[in-house]
């Protein structure tokens, strides 16, 4: 559990963990974070929602990002989420090189995404011109570059909010995890 208290009852508390049991079966520790400002989390979500799609971003793009930015900053929560969605979508050697930072088996748009991730989630002070260059070499325009930066930094800030506030990997979600994924993951809060 969170550290947080359970949410009071509200029409947005009830749609969030509605919408978890549909999806999941059970509600997600996160979800009893985010259920204490649900609008807010609606919000996030369509804006993650809109700017991957301005970006251009397939799934798997997503899950790059997301692992990427999720691993640079220590987030266990999302490298469990994201890392089963990229071994149900490719397979669990993948999901393990995505999180170990590695480049086989990705193309380098996925390497260009992965680096640029990173780098907006460890010290977006610390970018260049090179590092622009390598997303448009990857075949980004720059409107597509804005959006996919909005896009791993509210990831970043998502992360960092969940794990300020206690969010743990759901042990259903964990349990579902391939061994070799789950060893992969050696950071961040424990499951509940």
């Amino acid at each position: 559990m969170t550290f947080l208290d359970e949410p009071a009852p509200s029409a947005g508390q009830e749609r969030l963990y509605a919408a978890d049991v549909a999806d999941h079966g059970y509600v997600w520790d996160l979800t009893r974070i985010w259920a204490h400002q649900p609008e807010a989390k609606e919000q996030l979500m369509a804006l993650f929602a809109s700017t991957a799609d301005a970006a251009g971003l397939t799934p798997r793009d997503k899950a790059v990002i997301v692992i990427a930015q999720a691993a640079a900053i220590g987030d266990s929560y999302c490298a469990v989420a994201w890392g089963k969605r990229l071994s149900d979508w490719a397979d669990p050697q993948t999901a393990v090189a995505a999180l170990i930072a590695a480049n086989e088996p990705f193309s380098e748009r996925e390497q260009a995404l992965a680096a640029w991730a990173r780098t907006v989630a460890r010290s977006p002070g610390s970018s260049t011109p090179q590092d622009i260059q390598r997303l448009r070499d990857a075949g980004f325009k720059e409107p597509q570059i804005v959006a996919l930066t909005i896009f791993a930094g509210l990831r970043t800030a998502f992360s960092s909010i969940n794990g300020a506030l206690g969010a743990r990997p759901d042990t259903a979600l964990v349990g579902a995890l391939d061994p070799g994924v789950r060893r992969a993951i050696a950071w961040g809060r424990a499951p509940e």
